[in-house]
């Protein structure tokens, strides 16, 4: 029987040893062996995220890109250290898809968490609550209930949950039916409802509290969910780094109180208006504002400030009537009291060219009396209350803030807090004293919606173009990059 040998020791050059461990080293560098996914995106300074042009996800406004979605991933991006690729494809399948594919770091598109869709991605904490609602027009018969839809189709798009939610809903309506719409998102079957083209459709009730400003036409027959969670999606996989960044971020932001912030910045007006408000200021956006459309552009102008914001002013001041007179005597379409229009160097109040030139300074003014420290929209806002009721009231409101733990740099704080200046039991511990602060909630909350609503009648209608020029040969879709930094 053969002794067994000890196996041969291959010496190698020390030079060769050296090459070999750093090109392993490389190898692993280059080809992210050694790299989880957070790691990877931190090291190409990317964040990929599909998302879908939406009043409640992303869409571009006047002072660029914003929407819920879009506001919380920056953020997030900022944590990261990293730009933002935003996609949006053409479909919501499309969405679905590519995330679960793992076609991208993260879905922010106002994804409902359901079972099916738990089975293929990975849903962060939720960020909002919402429930689905079957939308009618005004003018035809409200149903009461599923089983009361005998007349008309229910249309859906493509592999939303509200297509789950009406499956569930036919185990007890077995006649209950509906088309899927495989073209046109809900925004743009909401045009198509309001427009008296279909008849029925299915939404999320914070996209039916967006749009119905822009559609006033559109009612809400019920809801046909439970409360349903909105989230993030991620790619299904054993790497958990990406998934526990997103949770930590949500998990501070709830906290801090930086998403309480955020959903008032997106929604916290949105119910100001009445439908009756609504159509009486598109009546009158066509018939008065004509006449003084070139006062306010000039303001504008001269003063560095959205045309549509001054004039949205006028209409909540005085309906873009330039005779208008108040009980307290201010006059004109800016509605300015003698002491700040001879302050201002006015001289005729109902002139307006001299009233919205007056009103646009009086307004650059509040601007540059509130702390720079208060960041945009809030600054603005502010300086809407103070515009109504004076920058001594304000200044009480929110000291009041800041002795009941709120932030006094936060709309959505103070707004809280100044009608409590009616009250005797506050308004004797300010400086100012008594104020009917629920005044200049309801100025600010006012001038918000008619802001929003000039907005949307002044841009191209882009929901209204692609519910009537669906272009289904055009697979393309949108990347935006965004640097956080840069904001």
């Amino acid at each position: 029987m053969e002794s067994m040998r000890p196996a041969t020791l291959i010496r190698l050059p020390r030079l060769i040893i050296g090459v070999i461990f750093a090109a392993t080293l490389t190898t692993c560098d280059n080809g992210f062996l050694s790299r989880n996914k957070l790691e990877q995106i931190k090291r190409t300074g990317v964040l990929h995220v599909l998302t879908r042009n939406d009043p409640t996800t992303y869409y571009e406004s006047p002072e660029g890109y914003t929407g819920l979605e879009y506001d919380l991933v920056v953020l997030f991006a900022d944590q990261l250290g990293v730009k933002v690729k935003f996609e949006t494809p053409n479909t919501f399948d499309d969405i679905l898809n590519r995330i679960t594919k793992g076609k991208a770091d993260i879905a922010a598109a106002g994804l409902t968490v359901t079972e099916r869709r738990n089975k293929k991605m990975r849903f962060a904490p939720a960020y909002h609550e919402i429930t689905e609602q079957l939308i009618y027009r005004s003018g035809t018969r409200r149903p009461n209930n599923i089983s009361s839809l005998t007349h008309g189709i229910i249309e859906v798009a493509k592999s939303t949950s509200h297509i789950d939610s009406l499956i569930y809903l036919q185990r007890d309506t077995p006649d209950l039916a509906w088309n899927v719409n495989d073209e046109l998102d809900t925004d743009g079957l909401l045009y198509l409802v309001n427009e008296g083209l279909i008849d029925y459709t299915v939404a999320d009730s914070n996209q039916t509290v967006l749009i119905r400003r822009f559609y006033p036409k559109l009612n809400i027959a019920f809801d046909i969910s439970e409360p349903r969670q909105l989230a993030w999606a991620l790619s299904p996989s054993d790497d958990n780094s990406l998934y526990d960044e997103v949770t930590r971020f949500f998990e501070r932001i709830k906290k801090d109180k930086t998403l309480d912030q955020l959903l008032e910045k997106h929604y916290g007006h949105t119910s100001s208006l009445s439908y009756i408000g609504n159509c009486k200021f598109r009546q009158q956006q066509k018939s008065r504002l004509p006449l003084y459309q070139k006062y306010f552009n000039s303001a504008a102008a001269q003063y560095n400030i959205d045309w549509r914001l001054l004039a949205a002013i006028g209409y909540q001041e005085s309906r873009w009537l330039d005779k208008a007179v108040s009980p307290t005597g201010v006059e004109g379409i800016m509605m300015l009291t003698n002491d700040t229009a001879a302050g201002l160097g006015i001289k005729n109040r109902t002139d307006p060219a001299q009233s919205i030139a007056g009103g646009a300074r009086y307004f650059q003014q509040r601007i540059q009396t509130i702390s720079e420290q208060i960041p945009e929209p809030d600054r603005t806002w502010f300086a809407l209350a103070s515009y109504n009721v004076g920058l001594g009231h304000l200044e009480d409101a929110r000291a009041l803030t800041t002795k009941q733990g709120g932030n006094p740099d936060k709309w959505m704080d103070v707004k809280q807090r100044l009608p409590l200046l009616t009250q005797e039991k506050w308004h004797q511990q300010t400086k100012h004293g008594y104020a009917r602060g629920q005044e200049p909630v309801e100025f600010v909350e006012n001038i918000r919606s008619y802001y929003d609503l000039l907005v949307w009648l002044t841009e191209e209608n882009q929901i209204k173009k692609n519910a009537m020029e669906v272009d289904s040969e055009d697979p393309e879709h949108e990347a935006v990059t965004i640097d956080p930094a840069a904001l």
